[in-house]
């Protein structure tokens, strides 16, 4: 497996920290990593609301990456609180497919750290309604 996995895997477990910051909001239970194209990691965790104004850690961790002047995603990691990893929801994989249309197949997104296991976006957003 490619050292800079180990990096993200680093970066996304760094970022965990849940809490509880109101009676309405929780946030840090889920930790991500994006690797830009330049090479750079930015992270982002989840913050969950009782209300649809909730944010996944991944969007977050692009978002931050958006800020900083960039927009296009090499990698995917997120972390949960057990240390396990997961696919991207599908407000995730929209949003990668809309910032890279044409290109957002080839992004790689680790489904298992401990495995190994890496998918693209292309594999499990298949036939999307942008190409």
């Amino acid at each position: 497996m490619d050292k800079v996995w180990d990096e993200l895997y680093e970066a996304a477990k760094a970022v965990l920290n849940a809490r509880r910051i109101s009676e309405y909001v929780t946030a840090g239970e889920v930790g991500a990593a994006i690797l830009s194209k330049s090479g750079k990691i930015y992270t982002g965790v989840c913050i969950d609301t009782c209300s649809s104004l909730g944010i996944c850690a991944e969007r977050n961790a692009i978002f931050n990456m958006i800020t900083n002047g960039e927009q296009e995603i090499d990698k995917v990691l997120c972390v949960m609180p057990d240390g396990s990893n997961g696919a991207p929801c599908g407000a995730c994989r929209e949003l990668m497919v809309q910032l890279m249309p044409g290109r957002y197949g080839d992004i790689e997104i680790m489904l298992d750290y401990a495995t190994g296991k890496i998918i693209t976006l292309g594999d499990i957003t298949p036939e999307w309604w942008i190409s």
